[in-house]
């Protein structure tokens, strides 16, 4: 078992005795750990290996998360890391913001899925066979929109000619792109944003599975 799989059951067996969140439970666990010495534990892995990392910008996870901490203001928030970044090595803009979101992920300021606002954010993408068009109309139109989510109340949150579709569903905005791939085939991608719990994410990427399948028609 990996030191992230151990930290997720520990995570999972306080929620089970608490009744904590899985966010409450985590940050629980890491106050009460304390330091682990001169070894690195990873809360959870960013979303760049070290060697993507490393060949990018010279240096791997372990270099940056410490020269993070070095800084005596790192406390200061994902804003504040990054500016400092850009300001005193050779990242860029863009870099500086990656290495932050990963050093959040490694250190579990940052949870899987989580962003700077502390929101969450589930996603899903689908090829389907179906007419890009019509699916586009009826995501814009209120009533046809509600046999889409039949049972749900959504409201549009985007110019009806907006190249991505955004569409106020449950606890959260999801952006919808249909892309025509062509011979009857689109690509669905959805992202719902503004997901308050982490718990939230799963039962949402399930959701956006079962809703993606039902949409796909083949003939």
């Amino acid at each position: 078992m990996t030191k992230q799989e151990s930290f997720k059951r520990r995570i999972r067996a306080r929620m089970a005795t608490t009744g904590e969140r899985y966010t409450a439970a985590r940050l629980a666990l890491l106050s009460e750990s304390g330091a682990t010495g001169s070894v690195r534990t990873w809360v959870a892995p960013p979303e760049m290996s070290d060697a993507a990392v490393r060949n990018a910008t010279g240096h791997g996870w372990d270099h940056w998360c410490d020269t993070i901490e070095s800084w005596p203001g790192h406390q200061e928030g994902h804003t504040a890391i990054a500016r400092h970044l850009e300001a005193t090595t050779d990242l860029d803009g863009w870099w500086s913001q990656s290495v932050t979101v990963g050093y959040e992920r490694i250190t579990g300021l940052r949870l899987p899925y989580q962003r700077a606002d502390g929101t969450f954010t589930a996603g899903r993408s689908r090829t389907i066979t179906a007419d890009a068009g019509a699916l586009r109309s009826m995501l814009i139109d209120d009533d046809h929109r509600s046999d889409l989510f039949p049972g749900w109340t959504t409201a549009l949150r985007s110019k009806p000619g907006a190249k991505a579709i955004r569409v106020e569903i449950g606890p959260g905005v999801a952006t919808i792109g249909i892309t025509d791939v062509g011979g009857g085939r689109v690509k669905v991608t959805v992202g719902h944003d503004r997901l308050p719990h982490y718990d939230l994410v799963e039962e949402w990427k399930f959701f956006w599975g079962d809703w993606l399948e039902a949409l796909d028609t083949p003939t």
